[in-house]
């Protein structure tokens, strides 16, 4: 499903001088229909009370969403935008890091659902996220 010249390396310089980079999202594996990027649980991504904030999980997950159709369509005519975007907040986590794995839901000519999970080292689910793409043509 995913471009046969996908790569790690790709993908984690597609990021630079963006809000990836910044809150320090590694992308760390490629599968033929799934993405995996782990991202810190630090004072770039906490919340006031010490807690991964909301917002750092919803950015992980639009993140990978957003990449892992990319990775679908053909980038010279089509580009891929958020349409929607929700997530259930399950478990704290205060440190170290999260994983987060998108996979598929549809994979359509106009519209792509992915599903994000995100757990913490443990495998222990810290966030559910899924999210809505609209492949749009580019404008010539």
């Amino acid at each position: 499903m995913f471009k046969s010249t996908l790569s790690l390396e790709q993908l984690n310089t597609i990021g630079n001088n963006t809000m990836v980079e910044h809150l320090g999202i590694k992308f760390v594996e490629v599968g033929t229909d799934y993405l995996v990027a782990h991202m810190p649980v630090d004072h770039r991504t906490h919340q006031p009370y010490g807690l991964l904030h909301g917002g750092a999980s919803v950015a992980l997950a639009e993140t990978l969403g957003s990449l892992a159709a990319w990775a679908c369509v053909d980038d010279e005519k089509y580009m891929c935008v958020g349409l929607d975007i929700n997530a259930n907040h399950v478990r704290g986590i205060t440190e170290g890091y999260v994983v987060g794995k998108a996979t598929p839901v549809h994979v359509g000519k106009t519209t792509h659902v992915w599903q994000i999970h995100i757990t913490n080292p443990q495998g222990k689910l810290v966030c559910i996220s899924r999210i809505t793409m609209a492949i749009l043509p580019k404008k010539r």
